[in-house]
């Protein structure tokens, strides 16, 4: 089971290893940088090393990154834009160094211009990101969004135009992060609402483009395109959805990570009620 959460950084990267070893992790996300700065200190190659040997010290078995939240690939700001592609094939470059799998990204948000503008200048940019990368073994991972305020990826037929629209396709996948889906509108509340939502993204995208899932629960309700995430079976959308996720059998190898909140020892407990609901055996497949 590829199940872990998003782990902090701080005092060193080879440091997140040891955190998500410390709570049976055998997946993680990091960021690699400080996510609120666009410059970013040079990866030593000490570090590098030190990262890797953690990871394969620690049994970590998937680990990827998530992209800096300045990044805005459609945003109506020209130089908004460049910046945000010249540091998103920046942290693919370090996420090769590291080893990392794959790159998660918000779809951004092109403000009053609109939804299609929107799905436009992200092609365009990932277009850009992908020409200038080259060569690069890590994803590019698009996350499904909340929709909150002008933000584009909201809809799964919006995502696949993304992954239609650029000219190497292959190189993209998408995280599932289900408190997005479910306040984009997508219900997850039982199984047959988990198996619908399935079901229409498998039509739009394809489920085997998933590459990973945020599993979170949602402080806010069913279309709500607010974006605040709870802890496990704590908010909107309820155990019944991690039940039916978590015995999933055509995910059972796509790493899950938590991005709830993180106020004690929470990690521990939701990783602790995710496991539980696995338990009992994986639903059979229905897409």
């Amino acid at each position: 089971m590829l199940l872990g959460a998003h782990m902090s950084i701080a005092g060193g990267l080879h440091l997140a290893c040891e955190r998500a070893k410390d709570l049976g992790c055998a997946a993680m996300q990091i960021f690699t940088r400080n996510q609120q700065q666009w410059k970013a200190k040079a990866l030593a190659d000490a570090d590098v090393a030190s990262f890797r040997a953690a990871v394969a010290a620690c049994g970590i078995r998937s680990a990827f990154a998530h992209d800096s939240y300045l990044v805005n690939l459609c945003s109506a700001d020209a130089a908004i834009r460049r910046k945000s592609v010249a540091a998103f094939v920046d942290e693919l470059e370090r996420c090769d160094r590291l080893g990392l799998a794959f790159l998660v990204s918000h779809p951004g948000s092109p403000g009053d211009a609109g939804d299609d503008e929107g799905v436009r200048a992200m092609v365009t940019s990932l277009d850009e990101v992908l020409a200038g990368s080259r060569g690069a073994k890590a994803g590019v991972v698009l996350e499904t969004s909340a929709g909150q305020g002008a933000c584009v990826g909201r809809t799964f037929e919006q995502l696949k135009a993304m992954v239609d629209g650029v000219r190497e396709p292959e190189r993209l996948g998408v995280c599932f992060d289900t408190c997005h889906v479910f306040a984009a509108g997508y219900d997850l509340r039982s199984a047959g609402a988990y198996d619908a939502t399935m079901e229409a993204f498998d039509r739009a995208i394809g489920t085997s483009r998933i590459r990973a899932f945020h599993v979170n629960d949602s402080k806010k309700g069913l279309g709500c395109r607010v974006d605040r995430h709870e802890s496990i079976g704590r908010g909107e959308i309820g155990r019944e959805a991690f039940r039916c996720l978590m015995r999933d059998a055509r995910f059972a190898e796509v790493p899950k990570v938590l991005e709830t909140p993180k106020d004690g020892d929470m990690d521990r407990v939701n990783l602790r009620l995710l496991r539980r609901l696995a338990v009992d055996g994986r639903r059979r497949a229905t897409v």
